[in-house]
This record gives C-alpha cells, structure tokens and sequence, in this order.
C-alpha cells in the first residue's frame, strides 16, 4: 500500500525457497518462496497491516501523514532476505524527489523484521548502511545488541541472553543436573544454546550431549538426532530451536516409540499452538513472550472480503488451502471451486487464532515504535498543538535517533529500547497441561522480569504438570546426591555431575550434601556410625563398674582378707610349736606385708589421676620388697639354725631377732629411696592414650621415667632370685624345718609369674596393661601365701595331733637315725 512514508515488513509466510536450476545459457528465475503457509506467520503480516491502517486513523499519532506498507516473503532464506533488503533499500532513490514541496511518496523509514536472527543479522549489514530502522518481532539472538556492527537494528522480543540465563535458573531450580542440548544450526540456536550452556556451567549443570540440526539437512540427519534422544540417559531436554525445526524434530521422534522426556523450550516453539498436536511432549515447560489483548485484530483477521482475497496472491493460496477449494474460473480434475459459502468465523487455524497473542504483540509494537520515532521527527509539539510537516526533507539518521529515545504505553504495556535496542526482558514460564477435555493446552504457571532485583526474577507457581502427566519433579541427574557421610570422586572422562559416592575414611566425616572432601575429626573425636558429625571418643579405663574390674578387685579384697584371716589363726596359736618353730615375728610382718599387696591392686582399678598414678607404683614396689625382705630374712634364718646345730658353730647370735629386722629395714629402704627419687625427677602422671585405639581413648598412667619403673621391678627381681638360690640351698633340711621347701615353691611361682609378666605387660592394650599387671601381683602374692602358709595352717585346723612339741622332736629323732 501506498503512502507518504513506507514501513517494509519481512516475514516468513513460505517454508522454502524455490530451487533454481542455473543452466548458464538462460536467465535465472526470480527468487521465489515455497511449500506451505505458515498461518501464523501470515496473521504477523496482517497485524502489521492492522496496526498501519490504526494509526493512519488516529488524530493523535502521525495527523496528516498517512503510512504506506510494503509486505515482503522471505521463506527464511538468507538469498531472498538479501534480496528484499535491497529493494527496501531501493526505494529511498530521490532522483524523482527533488522539490522541496514534494512529499517523499514511497520512502522506506522502517522495516519491520526478519522474524529469524540469521536472516536479520544479513538485512541489518544491507540496510544499516542507509539509516534505515530495522525493528525485528522475533529475532533473538544476543549477537544482535553490538551496536558496533548493526547499529540500526532494535527489536520488541527480549534477547536471547536474558532467556538463557532464566532458562539455566529454570533447569536448576529444579534439580535437574543432567541434560540433552538440542538447537538449531542457525545464529539464534548457536549463539543461545552457548549462553546457556556458558551459564548452566556456572550453575553445575551438565550435559550429556548437545546436537544440532537445519531444517534444510537431510532426513538421516534429523534421524541421527532423534536416535540420540532416544538412547540418551538425560530425562530433561533443552531445545533452543526455531519451530521449523522443532516441527521436523518431534514429526521424527513420532515415528518410533521414544523413552519420556522433559522437554524445556524457549519461546521460539514453547508457545507455538501449533506444536500442541505432539502429545507425547505434555508436561513440557520453557519461556514465551507475555501474551496481550490487541483490541479489534480478531475482527480485522476473519474480515477477508472476496476482493481482498482475489488482490493477494498470498490470501488467496491461504484461502484455498484451508478451505480446499479454487479460487478462479478453471480447476483441476477433482478439484471444486469456492462457491462463497465459505466462512471465516468457523475456521479453526493458527490464523484466526488470537486466544494467546505474543509474537502478534510484538509486531504490533514494532509498528508503533516505528510511527512514534517518524512522528517525533515530524511533528514537533508547539503550543499544546501538534503539526506533521510531511513535505520537509527526512533524515533518516534522525528517525534512528528518535527510535532509541521512544518510550510509550501501549494497551497497557511500556514500549521502550535500552542501550543496546533492547526491551526489558519480561518472560512468562508456560506449562503444556491436558485440559479435562483431553486437549494439550498452553498454561501460565510463572513470570520472569529481568527489571527486578537479582534473586528476585522468578515468580513459579505450585501446579505445575511434568512429562507423563505427573505433578512430583522428575529427576535427572548423571549420580544421584552424595548424603552426609560421604564425599565425592569423580568419574573419569566424564563431566563433573558424573561421580562416585565414598565414604569417608576412618577418622573423617562430611556434614554436607554432595561434600567434595572430607573433614578429619579431631584427636579426641571420633565419627558417629554415619560419619557426619564428630563425636567424643568414649574414655576407657578399668572401672569398678566392668566385670573385669569387679573380678579383679574381689580377688584383691578376698587376699587381703585370707591373710587377715591367717594372721589371726597364728596369732591364736602363737605359742603353738609349728608357729613358734617358723620364726612368728617374720611370719606376722610377711603376713602384714601380703595384705598390703592384696590391698595394693586396688589402685590400680578406677580412673587415674596424678595422685592414684604416684601411689599405684610406688605401693606395689614398696610392698612386695617388704614381702621379699620377710621371705629372705626367714630363708637365711633357716639356714642359719641349721648350721648352728653343728658342733663349734654359733652362728645365731650373728642373725638374731634384732639384725633380722635391721636387715628387713634395709632392704625396704632401698626400695623406698628408688620410689623416691623416681617420684622426685620424673613421677607417673595420668595421660589420654589416643594410640592404641582409634575409636577411643585410654586413660592410663604414664610411667613418667621408664628407668624409674623398671628400676623398681629388676630390684624385686633381684630379691626374688636371691630368694629363690637360697631356698634351693636349704631345700634338703630336715622335716622339722622344711619351710625352705615352702619358700622355694612360693619363689618359683613368684618368678614365673613375673617373667612371664614382661612379654605381657609389653604386648597387652590398653586397659588390658592394668590388668595383666593387678594379675601379677595377685597371682604372686596368692601363690606366696598359699605354698608358705597353707600347710601350716592345714596343720593348725586338721591335723593338731602333729602340732606337738614330741611330734617334732619324734621327726628329728628318725630323721637323724
């Protein structure tokens, strides 16, 4: 249509172009589109229509100046884009023009379009050379913001980088952390599908494979695509792909029975209406553009009079398509002419479609920012008036000027460009839901508005339906969660979300999901069954609360309590001749001696501290030398008694009552000067042993100088093996005094005991060192109270009749015979 400014508009009405056959000898046809309309694409083209012919009636916008249109097919094929670049292009000719009072008649001040970013980036570097303003309705792509390269070109759709990023806040907001990436093998599929995968990455998200097609390549191809849908194990699937390819993509995937999948578009299929016959994709989610109300377009839309129809060749194949009827005077064999009983209100096509307009809007848009930015070169406000000076010169440059200050509202919705020629970037989060019809049905669940504050963008509403109609999130993940516990070890050769959950070594936990590392305890902590919280490692010691030390502290007291018991019997029969014959005095201060080591054990059960580790020791060393230095004092008395029977011998009186106990406080003494000095320079001292087990600590006395303790044990020893040399000396005395033969049992068992005591000792764990160590004293100390006192007191309770003095001498007398 004609007028005093022209506006272009490209659209993509055709699929195809036609294919020419270059023979070199004729001229080439013209470049022409092909194949079947695109409804949808045509109802853009006549919006375009719709909103030229309302501001050509407004007395506000543009009074005076009437819009002209120029509506070219592009078929999305870079030739014939470039083709109609060129003649937009042509128009600004001013060689008919020259007047000043003429009006430019036919000048291009705009051009609305492409719908696609590949052809739109091509258009833009043709007409960008002459100023010319190009608003696209549908190209995306984010390349197209670098006002260093096209400088002209602003749009009405968001752009791609701001749906990329919500798209990979959509995906991980739901969890899902492994994908299958399909787009289209175009600028806008490329370039968007690399903004959301450079996000996702940053997200941790990952992707099992990322494939791309056109949809000009051959059918193998698609089908190779397809067949990687199919044996993928990602259950989500992000297309950025154009509707033409998604059509191709889906048609293929329809042939053969495919897994589920969670398909999440963008708004360049997502809210195609189109699409909704592919049921087996319900569920599906993604991005589409704020669907509006455009007053009045439904009605312009179904008004196509039969004159209108017959002057466009492209209504009049739309015609004849929907209706499947001729248009004309001559048909084909079977084919029936239209007979005007045809009627638009009862079609049901993307055309007349106008429950969800959201491209449509964008066009719609377009067009007006166009008219405001000529309307604001033309018509300068002058006393509350507004004037449109159609006549003077255009500059095109301040139409572009104009176009980046433009800022409107239109049907309730702000109309502006930023920096780059971009609107703000609002989304709405659609939801393919099967209505209770049956139907696949297009339905809001959430908003995005890239104008708010960070974290706040997201607007998700609860009723959301998945693949397979079901309301709970389908997982997609390459490993599933790492609990608490465990950590993370990834895979080989596989991205990052594919891993390995370990647990984690002894000593260390992860508190954390998905934990990559593992955090040691400390040294008195131990990890609890699940290894995700520390926890304190129970002290072990030997308690009177074990069995163990229940036994061993009975044994203790019932000793100390035997050898009271023996005292008292010898003292009750003290002027006995069995008592009186073993030298009594030793014999008490043994059994006193004996009772104190029973007793002694007893510091060695309980929980240590620095005065039970000094006391344990230092008794128990004290005690048994005081028992040694008995037993050795009543050993050498034997001996001497026996020697002092031979003529001319009067020994006794060198070793009588008062040099025995000079001898038994010596021996004692120096036992309680190596106590003290070990006490003095390096004393035992309480310690948490955190070697020995690793689930628990030992509580123990430490032996402060290892010299010290060893000191104490070889002076016993010492004593002991003295003992015990003696004792086999004067084994062969007569029966009157065969305590030598009780002594030397009594010092055998002594020193079995201890030397089997060392290997033990060395080698026993933990609490298990005590134990072995309370076994010895009281094994020794049993077995000394056992082989020297048990016969006499047997003697003393059952058998009185040989607790005689003339029982004695009797022995004596046949022994000598």
């Amino acid at each position: 249509m004609d007028g005093d400014f022209v506006i272009g508009g490209v659209f993509s009405i055709h699929l195809y172009k036609h294919t020419l056959r270059y023979n070199y000898t004729t001229v080439p046809e013209p470049l022409r589109c092909t194949g079947s309309i695109d409804s949808r694409q045509l109802r853009f083209s006549q919006a375009m229509i719709f909103a030229i012919e309302e501001i050509n009636n407004s007395t506000e916008l543009l009074p005076g100046v009437k819009l002209g249109y120029q509506i070219h097919d592009s078929c999305t094929s870079v030739p014939v884009i470039v083709h109609v670049a060129f003649q937009l292009s042509n128009s600004l000719d001013q060689a008919f023009h020259t007047g000043d009072n003429c009006s430019q008649s036919g000048m291009v001040v705009g051009v609305v379009g492409e719908s696609g970013s590949t052809g739109s980036i091509s258009m833009s570097r043709i007409i960008g050379t002459f100023n010319i303003p190009q608003v696209s309705y549908f190209a995306t792509c984010a390349c197209l913001s670098d006002k260093m390269q096209y400088p002209n070109f602003f749009r009405t759709v968001p752009s791609d980088q701001f749906q990329a990023d919500a798209l990979a806040k959509l995906v991980k907001h739901f969890g899902w952390t492994w994908i299958g990436a399909v787009r289209s093998d175009s600028d806008y599929g490329n370039n968007g599908m690399a903004s959301f995968l450079l996000t996702a990455q940053k997200e941790g998200i990952c992707v099992e494979y990322s494939v791309s097609f056109h949809r000009t390549n051959p059918r193998s191809k698609i089908q190779r695509v397809a067949d990687v849908i199919r044996r993928s194990t990602a259950h989500v699937i992000v297309a950025f792909i154009a509707d033409s390819e998604m059509r191709l993509l889906l048609e293929e995937l329809s042939r053969e029975a495919s897994p589920p999948r969670q398909w999440v578009g963008t708004e360049g299929w997502v809210t195609n209406r189109d699409m909704l016959k592919y049921r087996f994709c319900a569920g599906a989610i993604g991005f589409g553009i704020e669907q509006s109300v455009i007053p009045g377009l439904r009605d312009f839309l179904l008004d196509l009079s039969a004159t209108k129809v017959a002057s466009s060749p492209v209504l009049t194949e739309f015609w004849e398509v929907v209706f499947n009827c001729r248009l004309g005077t001559f048909t084909a064999t079977g084919e029936r002419m239209c007979d005007g009983t045809e009627d638009m209100q009862t079609l049901q096509n993307p055309y007349t479609d106008t429950s969800q307009l959201r491209i449509t809007n964008m066009v719609y848009k377009a067009v007006y920012a166009l008219a405001h930015a000529l309307h604001n070169t033309l018509c300068p406000d002058t006393n509350s008036s507004t004037h449109c000076d159609k006549y003077n010169k255009l500059s095109l440059e301040e139409v572009l000027n104009q176009l980046k200050k433009v800022k409107f509202n239109l049907n309730g919705y702000d109309v502006s460009f930023d920096a780059n020629g971009d609107p703000v970037a609002k989304y709405e989060l659609v939801n393919w839901q099967k209505s209770h019809r049956g139907s696949i049905e297009i339905v809001t669940v959430g908003h995005y508005d890239g104008s708010l504050p960070a974290g706040q963008e997201f607007q998700i509403n609860t009723n959301l339906v998945f693949m397979e109609g079901v309301t709970k999130v389908p997982k997609s993940v390459c490993s599933d969660r790492c609990h608490p516990g465990t950590r993370k070890v990834l895979q080989k050769g596989k991205p990052i979300c594919c891993y390995d959950c370990v647990r984690c070594p002894d000593g260390e936990i992860s508190n954390s999901t998905d934990s990559l590392d593992c955090t040691p305890c400390l040294h008195e902590f131990w990890p609890n069954a699940e290894s995700n919280t520390c926890l304190p490692k129970p002290v072990e010691f030997l308690s009177y609360d074990e069995v163990l030390g229940i036994i061993l502290a009975a044994f203790s007291v019932g000793g100390a309590c035997l050898t009271i018991m023996t005292a008292v019997l010898f003292y009750q029969h003290r002027t006995s001749p069995i008592v009186k014959a073993n030298n009594s005095e030793l014999s008490f201060l043994l059994l006193f001696s004996l009772t104190l080591c029973f007793l002694s054990s007893l510091t060695f059960i309980g929980a240590p501290s620095d005065w039970s580790c000094m006391l344990r020791h230092t008794a128990f060393a004290i005690t048994f030398v005081l028992c040694m230095s008995c037993i050795l004092g009543k050993t050498i008395v034997v001996l001497m008694a026996f020697k002092a029977t031979l003529p001319g011998r009067n020994v006794m009186k060198w070793f009588g009552p008062l040099q025995q106990r000079i001898t038994v406080a010596c021996i004692t003494f120096i036992q309680v000067l190596i106590c003290t000095i070990w006490l003095v320079v390096s004393p035992p001292f309480p310690i948490k042993n955190l070697t020995v087990y690793k689930k628990r600590i030992i509580l123990e006395c430490a032996l402060g100088s290892a010299v010290g303790f060893w000191g104490v044990l070889g002076y016993i020893g010492l004593l002991a093996v003295f003992c015990l040399v003696l004792a086999i000396l004067a084994r062969k005395l007569p029966d009157s005094f065969n305590e030598a033969k009780l002594i030397t049992f009594s010092m055998l068992i002594f020193c079995a005991v201890w030397i089997t005591f060392i290997p033990a000792y060395v080698s026993s764990p933990g609490k298990f060192t005590v134990a072995v160590e309370i076994f010895a004293i009281l094994a020794s100390s049993f077995g000394l109270i056992f082989c020297i006192f048990g016969p006499k007191c047997f003697i003393i309770l059952f058998k009185p009749d040989k607790n005689t003095k003339k029982q004695v001498l009797n022995k004596n007398k046949s022994q000598h015979i």
